[in-house]
Order: structure tokens, then sequence, then C-alpha cells
């Protein structure tokens, strides 16, 4: 008799379990369950059509339900799985009753921190997740005058952006001192938000949101700096791990908030696996879990789940975290630690800065890179970096998360090779005079 597997969740992690079962195991019988309409679709580029840099959300879906069907998953849209009960090995599932299983995988994603203010339940909040109702928001930005984004997370700078693109009078809510302030310094932030108020944006830093206000709409965001007046408030708050179904299941949850899974993401809890937005990995420097990663992480880990839940084998690595995004007028990115977090979780480090160029400095197009690199003191092992810049910024940060997973040092990196070619490389690259700066900075 087949196996049966059934996937909690058709997002980045779900899809990507359910695709992998079926291949380690072609005869069993993979079902996806989802709240959703849609399956397959790229919820990171929602920002981008919202700023019209991509014209329709119809780019954004990866393959249709049909595909799904070929490949012989088995996908329940706009249903949802109320209950686990792992030791009978049955889901509870609305309209469906109790559901057997013989392997489960628990991709159940992320909710967006509540607020935790007056006026939370007002109409006019926009949480930006699902493609459906992304489509009908886009509608009603073409009457929004006026937007307050909260909270400077990484959906938060693409919002602002792409409110900023649209001609929205945009606010930014943020109670740090600068934006994405878990991720980067000050200086790496800055010329970010220099582009963000030439945009026309106007930032609320060291800013607490106190509620929202309005007769059924909000009208207005209440802060500690005052009252903004807004048709409309977009809510960027961290994510959280939507880990409740799996509690109640007495799946066991860790000091991240995420389900505990190991390096083949199976659980606690016998015949159950997990991924994506739900759990928490372990950090490759640290060794501390962390929660709440990108979607090339969920499609990885989900990737693995589904493996090793249909009887293969694969193996998930601790992170390094590379990331990179486009804010304002620029690029940001970089890996694990800035300085900031590193100095606030009490990690030793020492610094390098440079001010290198993306290209020849003759070539038509020639960007600045400012390049930031952490060290562990002695060993000069590389354990953080950030940049910005206006191109070369994602393969970079690739680049330095491989370097921090290996342990590459900043004596290496002072000395790497590069590509020299006028309109893609300069003579100098500029992690390598960042390295080096490093070097000079401690006698080395």
């Amino acid at each position: 008799m087949a196996q049966r597997i059934v996937v909690i969740g058709g997002g980045a992690a779900g899809i990507g379990a359910a695709g992998a079962a079926k291949g380690t195991d072609p005869g069993a019988e993979v079902r996806v369950y989802t709240e959703f309409e849609d399956v397959g679709y790229s919820p990171c580029g929602i920002p981008y059509v919202h700023g019209k840099e991509i014209p329709d959300f119809e780019r954004l879906f990866l393959a249709t339900k049909q595909t799904y069907e070929d490949a012989g998953i088995d996908i329940r849209y706009s249903t949802a799985v109320t209950a686990v009960d792992a030791a009978a090995k049955t889901v509870t599932v609305a309209g469906e009753g109790q559901v057997r299983y013989d392997k489960l995988i628990v991709c159940t994603g992320f909710g967006y921190a509540p607020a935790g203010v007056p006026g939370a339940g007002l109409g006019g909040l926009y949480f930006v997740k699902n493609i459906r109702r992304a489509m009908e928001w886009d509608t009603v930005l073409d009457r929004v005058k006026a937007a307050v984004v909260i909270e400077a997370s990484p959906l938060g700078l693409e919002m602002v952006t792409a409110l900023c693109h649209r001609g929205i009078e945009t606010h930014l809510v943020d109670p740090g001192a600068w934006a994405l302030t878990a991720a980067t310094d000050p200086d790496i932030a800055g010329p970010v938000q220099e582009s963000w108020q030439q945009m026309g944006a106007r930032l609320h830093f060291n800013t607490t949101l106190t509620g929202f206000a309005g007769d059924g709409t909000v009208s207005a965001v209440l802060t500690s700096d005052g009252e903004i007046p807004c048709d409309l408030a977009v809510v960027c708050t961290k994510k959280q791990a939507n880990t409740a179904l799996a509690a109640a299941a007495g799946i066991r949850t860790g000091s991240a908030g995420g389900v505990i899974v190991d390096e083949r993401m199976a659980t606690t809890t016998p015949d159950v696996w997990a991924a994506g937005d739900c759990v928490e990995v372990p950090h490759s420097v640290s060794g501390i879990p962390v929660q709440g990663l990108s979607g090339s992480h969920a499609y990885a880990q989900g990737k693995v789940a589904g493996t090793n839940a249909a009887g293969g084998s694969r193996s998930y690595q601790p992170v390094s975290v590379p990331w990179g995004m486009v804010a304002g007028e620029w690029m940001i990115g970089g890996v694990s630690f800035s300085e900031t977090l590193a100095t606030a979780l009490g990690i030793p480090h020492v610094v390098g800065v440079a001010e290198g160029i993306s290209r020849a400095r003759y070539y038509p197009g020639v960007k600045k890179i400012r390049v930031k690199l952490l060290a562990e003191p002695g060993s000069l092992r590389l354990i953080g970096a950030q940049m910005v810049g206006a191109e070369g910024i994602k393969e970079r940060a690739d680049f330095l998360a491989m370097a921090v997973r290996t342990g590459i040092t900043a004596r290496q990196l002072a000395t790497m090779e590069n590509v020299y070619s006028p309109p893609i490389g300069a003579l100098n690259e500029p992690i390598a005079l960042a390295a080096q700066n490093l070097l000079s900075r401690i006698g080395g």
C-alpha cells in the first residue's frame, strides 16, 4: 500500500517538501493542505508589483494548478487543518474530518507580530502576504494619498520604496534609531534613508506606535511623536513562527519560537517533519537558533524535509543567513552579524571597512560600494559582513556567506583573486580592500 505523506502549508517550504517527497517516492500519495486559494507563487515579489517595477501579479506565479496535478501532487486549496493527533497519526481537516497520514510535514509559515495597540482591528490595515488580498489592495492603492509603514523590517523597507514609487505620501514609523537595526549599522542604512527622503518619504525613527484611529477604517496612526493622518497603514512587524497547530499536538518548540528540528528537518515527534518560517535552525557562527529567514531557506528546508519523510536521505546545514534587497535607490545586503548586533550579543569582533567601486572608474555607470567585514579576534575568521551599493551586492553576499560557512579568514580575503573587467569589476575588489583595512587596524 502506498504511503500517504500529508503536508500542511502551500508556501515555499510546503511546495518544496511535496515535490521532493514525490520525487523520492513516486508511488507515494502526497497531499497538501493550504488555507489559501493558491500555491506556488512568490510573495516576495508583491511589493515590486505595488511599486510598478513588475507590471502584474500573474508574473509571480511559478506554476499553474495543472502543473501540480500533472506531477501527481494532490493540493486541497482553501482548506484548513485544525488539529494534529500525532499518536493516532491523523489530522483534522475542515470539511473532511479526520485524515490518516503515514508521514506529516508541517509548513505552517508565519504571522506578523501583533501590533498590540488600540485600533488594531480597524479596516485599512494591510498585511502583505496572500497574493489574492494583495491584488485587492493594489486597487486600493490607486486611491490612497497618504500611507504609513509600521516598522523598518525587510518588508517595511520594500514597502516604503514601493509606495514612494507609486507617488503616495509615505511615512515610516519605527522604534529603532535607523532602518533594519537588527541587520544593519547606521553607516549602511544611512544612504538608503537619504534616498527615501529624496523620494519624499518622511521618516519617524525612535518613534513608538501607540494606536490606530478611525471610524471603522484607519484615518490616522498614533505615535509617541504625534498623530500621522493617513488612508492606509501597512503593518510590517516582525515575522513570528506559526506554531499553534504543532504546539497543540505536543510537537516541541524552542527558544526562538519555532518548531525544533534536527539536520533532517525531523521534529521531536516520530514521523513528523517541519520546514520554513515555522521552524528554528542553528546559526553557523553562534549556534543560537534563528527563525524567520528567506524564501530560499524555506524552499531548501522543504526539500530536505520532503526527501527524508519519503524515505530518502538529505541534510540541512546551520545557516549563515546571506541577505540582500533593494531599498530606496540602493541595494543593501550582508551575512550573519552587523557590528551593532554582534556588540549587543557580546560576540567579540574586529572590523574592517572600505569604500570601493563596482566597475572600472572610467567605465560608464560605475557605482560606489561600501563593504564592512567582521572577523573573530585572533583567528580572524569571518563572522559577518554588510554592504551598500547600487549593484553587485547579491553576488558578494552569497560569496561571503560561503566564506563564513567554510571559515575563511580576513587574511585570505585580503589576498583574494578577483575578476577585473571594466564593465563588471574594478581592479581592486572592495571585499579585499575591507579585509586589508581590517588587518591594518590590528597591525596585521
